[in-house]
């Protein structure tokens, strides 16, 4: 009704646009070409389209079983998810290189990442967002001292209590020796 009541804003964009559900006619009840156009609701394409609500429609080439296919459409959501934390938080784009193999290499680096993102949450039991860990881990810095050893620059919270669990050393001492740093590194080379 609100485009009725507004012909400026009447240019159909998509075959979803409510556009659909109006119809000018440019004739008169004497069927004379009218200057203007007359707008009105389109009763008869609102009717048709009434017999699908409720669904919601899959068009696909798959010849499997509809029940896997469906199946298959729910879990969709967290495909999208995946993608979405590519995009954002790993900033897969834009992609500033040009051949193939350095393309192939930065999207895999990509999802690897995102794979290790997915361990680690599984790890976290779920508790903490995907914003949240990233940026936690990004500021989990630590600043060389003469002669002492290493001090953390970052706050200390339950999530940095529970990533020091999960890998098994600490770095939120108020000091770290160089001992205990390289004792960290051998550690996570005997991991690879």
């Amino acid at each position: 009704m609100k485009k009725v009541d507004k012909p400026s804003t009447l240019k159909k964009k998509c075959a979803n646009d409510p556009l659909r559900f109006i119809k000018v006619s440019h004739a008169t009840t004497d069927g004379d070409i009218a200057e203007k156009g007359q707008i009105t609701l389109d009763g008869s394409v609102i009717e048709k389209e009434a017999q699908y609500d409720g669904f919601y429609g899959i068009c696909t080439n798959l010849t499997s079983d509809p029940s896997e296919l469906i199946r298959v459409n729910h879990q969709r959501w967290e495909i999208e998810e995946r993608f979405r934390i590519m995009k954002t938080e790993l900033k897969s784009r834009p992609v500033y290189v040009r051949n193939d193999d350095r393309i192939e290499a930065h999207f895999l680096t990509c999802f690897l990442s995102l794979l290790i993102y997915r361990l680690l949450e599984q790890k976290l039991d779920h508790k903490f967002s995907c914003q949240k860990t990233i940026k936690t881990l990004k500021e989990m810095n630590v600043m060389r001292t003469s002669g002492d050893g290493y001090i953390p620059l970052y706050e200390r919270t339950h999530l940095t209590d529970q990533l020091h669990e999960i890998f098994g050393f600490r770095t939120d001492f108020e000091i770290n020796t160089i001992k205990h740093m390289k004792n960290i590194l051998k550690l996570s080379k005997k991991a690879k």
